[in-house]
């Protein structure tokens, strides 16, 4: 696992009867120790997303949607789009492959601080991102895409976009869901929900293509993989930002090195 994980999903392995191995944040950093773990012990490696079983296993979180809203599809109504979090796209390539030719249109949703939104950024230039080293709280998104959910996702038949939303969208995304769902995520899970609130380009394109009627959008919530410790250090991040707005410390714009406050 990387060095800088939340203590929760360490401590969560660990209960599992886990050895676990650290090693640097990169994709580069972890294969590498991956590669002595396996050539120490023999062990079978399993890939976390880039890996055709792994996608399709993801996948079948297409296949429970579709069965989620099938009293609204029996009552004529239909799923116009998914948004899902996407880190290594292990998860949003299987749920594309699962919704293609259904007309369900499928979208991905990053985090933007510290070049997160890799898959994004990706697309625009036609060239996967092999690496990403960023501090976002939505630490579960982290990871660059691999080889074989880069060729899903690059695929506009199959992913007909990527958005990016930041550290402060999040947040309210996650306060949102907390409050009024009652619903405990964790920050990676709400960038879908926070996409559709906060990123106007998104907006705009369901406006436009949507019409008066707009669009009914299927959100996965990907994870509850949090402490209220780490929710407290979140929270409690935006209290102090706003005392030192007050106080003249921060700047309005919030600039300022995030922290590692995922947990």
């Amino acid at each position: 696992m990387p060095s800088i994980s939340t203590p929760s999903k360490i401590a969560g392995t660990q209960a599992q009867g886990a050895i676990v191995h650290f090693s640097g944040s990169t994709s580069q950093e972890r294969e590498a120790v991956v590669t002595d773990v396996v050539r120490a012990t023999g062990a079978t490696l399993i890939p976390p997303y880039d890996h055709p079983d792994i996608i399709l296993g993801q996948g079948t979180m297409g296949l429970e949607i579709q069965s989620e809203v099938a009293s609204m599809l029996a009552a004529g109504e239909k799923l116009d789009a998914v948004i899902a979090p996407c880190g290594g796209g292990g998860m949003l390539s299987g749920i594309a492959i699962a919704l293609h030719g259904t007309g369900i249109r499928v979208f991905g949703a990053e985090p933007s601080f510290q070049g997160a939104d890799d898959a994004r950024r990706g697309v625009e230039t036609g060239e996967r991102v092999a690496s990403v080293k960023t501090l976002t709280i939505a630490d579960g998104l982290r990871t660059p895409l691999g080889d074989y959910t880069w060729k899903i996702i690059s695929d506009k038949e199959y992913v007909r976009g990527l958005y990016a939303v930041t550290e402060q969208n999040i947040k309210d995304a996650m306060k949102l869901v907390l409050e009024r769902m009652k619903c405990f995520v964790e920050p990676s899970a709400v960038v879908g929900l926070a996409t559709i609130l906060y990123n106007e380009e998104f907006r705009q394109m369901v406006e436009k293509e949507g019409g008066a009627k707009g669009w009914n959008v299927g959100v996965v919530f990907s994870g509850g993989n949090t402490t209220i410790e780490a929710i407290m250090k979140i929270f409690g991040d935006v209290e102090e930002s706003k005392k030192e707005r007050e106080e003249g410390v921060l700047g309005r714009d919030g600039s300022r090195v995030a922290e590692n406050v995922a947990g």
